[in-house]
């Protein structure tokens, strides 16, 4: 039940920041507040982690997380006492996309037990909201979620996100229990819609009725964090879906009329987000300036998703198994600002907006050249190789890896390719152009070509007209002349099966 009661902490602080940052008009009140964020140290702009930066300059990425701290005022709204559990987990963690155009807003849910590979991480206490650089806390394989921030802190916590996802995170938010209630009482409640009663083996009757009903306090809260509802049998999922459900009826309420035009209510609860939550990245200058460029965004343009998984482990842990392939095309959609499901389309932009002539946004007809590149040549032992098989000749890839394993490259994996090819061509992600042309100098014929379906180091997909033999490693720094094709924009098919809400959505769907 305690891992149920920290969602409601940030279902309230999405709703908050992105209520907060959709309209210009309410910054106006919140500049009283400049200097009053608690900060702590989160963020890290240099994690090699990230993917593809370049492709999400001007993105504003909020990780934002629920604590269950069992310290000051959460002992008396039903949250435990410190005897119960000392420090925090993050129980219920959110990731916020804005991308640089300002034209959507996409939140990520991630299950609290998801299976994650957590790594070393300083020692964080959560009492006094300071780091142990002396203390290291080991790396662990198979650990869940929530021990991120419970051993780590924010910084960890940022760390294995930006891991999983690839997003450079720029903000970190973590709010505090208490202020929950106070904040869905000063909306004046929100509205929600279910499609039957809800009743919760372990928190009773939450709603009594079907249809739709504002719920406060105590009822909000347990809307949120209700985990064992009998019409639903789906845990966690469920207690997401209508998290997700209630943050959008809440940014549908903040951005009303009866919101914006009451400065008391509207003070309320700005003043009640900045002393509830802990911060990174966050300034009343940056949050104006993203606030004036989101003004007018449309609910519809703001899509929920939740991480996919393919059940639990089967030793003990019951972690959620993480669908890899699944949320790399997810964050590759974000990352490159693809259509998502449930998204709803942009208006089309007015007449005097759109004054650029027909010819200069038309798409170009002309297919783009190969081109010759130089590069530096890397050491192999700084060079990440997968080598895929893309001809008929059984055990291809394995020998190849094999070879280029004794010269000294970190081989990282075989496999066949989805079909024959009859190129060879070595496909790099983000910064890695010159360990593909250090690979391709190597074998003949072969061309690099980037691709954003590679995640980290290169992959050499060998195609009939492969040699035979790998040739000589050329010295580091040696300047390098190959062919680089066209970048390939190949489309990353996301799953048919995402759990997707929509901020629109008015309906009664469970």
């Amino acid at each position: 039940m305690r891992t149920a009661r920290t969602a409601a902490r940030v279902v309230i602080v999405v709703g908050a920041v992105l209520a907060l940052v959709g309209t210009g008009t309410v910054w106006g009140y919140l500049r009283v507040t400049n200097g009053g964020f608690r900060t702590i140290e989160a963020v890290d702009s240099n994690d090699k982690n990230i993917r593809n930066k370049g492709a999400q300059y001007g993105d504003q990425t909020y990780l934002i997380v629920g604590t269950d701290t069992r310290v000051g005022n959460n002992g008396k709204v039903g949250a435990g006492t410190t005897a119960d559990a000392e420090g925090a987990r993050s129980d219920t963690v959110i990731l916020v996309n804005v991308p640089a155009n300002r034209s959507r807003v996409v939140a990520v849910s991630f299950p609290r037990d998801l299976q994650i590979d957590r790594p070393d991480c300083e020692s964080w206490d959560n009492n006094t909201a300071t780091y142990d650089p002396n203390t290291i806390v080991p790396a662990e394989t198979g650990a869940k979620l929530n021990t991120a921030y419970g051993d780590g802190g924010p910084k960890c916590a940022v760390k294995v996100i930006q891991q999983l996802s690839g997003l450079n995170i720029n903000h970190f938010i973590a709010m505090d229990f208490f202020g929950f209630e106070q904040v869905v009482n000063k909306l004046g409640g929100v509205q929600v819609c279910s499609p039957t009663p809800l009743y919760d083996y372990e928190l009773g009757q939450i709603l009594s009725r079907p249809g739709k009903q504002t719920v406060k306090g105590q009822r909000a809260l347990n809307y949120v964090r209700a985990r064992t509802v009998d019409t639903e049998g789906n845990g966690d999922y469920g207690r997401i879906k209508r998290q997700q459900l209630f943050m959008s009826a809440l940014l549908r309420g903040m951005l009303s009329g009866q919101v914006l035009s009451n400065p008391a209510r509207l003070n309320g609860i700005i003043n009640t987000f900045t002393k509830y939550s802990y911060v990174d990245g966050i300034d009343t200058d940056s949050l104006v300036n993203l606030a004036q460029s989101l003004e007018g965004l449309q609910a519809g343009r703001v899509t929920f998703l939740t991480i996919p998984t393919s059940g639990t482990t089967t030793d003990g842990s019951n972690n959620e198994i993480p669908r890899t392939d699944d949320i790399n095309a997810i964050f590759d959609a974000i990352i490159n600002d693809d259509p998502l499901p449930g998204e709803q389309k942009a208006s089309a932009p007015s007449s005097s907006s759109s004054s650029k002539a027909p010819s200069s946004s038309a798409p170009s007809t002309t297919p783009a050249a190969p081109q010759v590149i130089t590069a530096s040549a890397l050491a192999p032992s700084a060079v990440g190789v997968r080598v895929l098989n893309g001809t008929g000749t059984t055990g291809l890839a394995t020998r190849v890896s094999d070879q280029m394993s004794q010269l000294g490259f970190d081989v990282r994996g075989v496999a066949d390719a989805s079909e024959n090819q009859t190129q060879t061509v070595v496909r790099y992600g983000p910064g890695e152009q010159a360990a593909a042309a250090t690979v391709a100098s190597m074998i003949t014929g072969a061309v690099i070509q980037p691709d954003r379906t590679v995640k980290s180091g290169v992959e050499v997909l060998l195609g009939s007209d492969y040699p035979g033999e790998i040739g000589a490693v050329p010295t580091a720094g040696e300047s390098l002349r190959v062919t680089e094709n066209p970048r390939s924009d190949e489309a990353v098919d996301l799953p048919s099966d995402l759990s997707v809400t929509n901020a629109a959505d008015t309906s009664c769907s469970g």
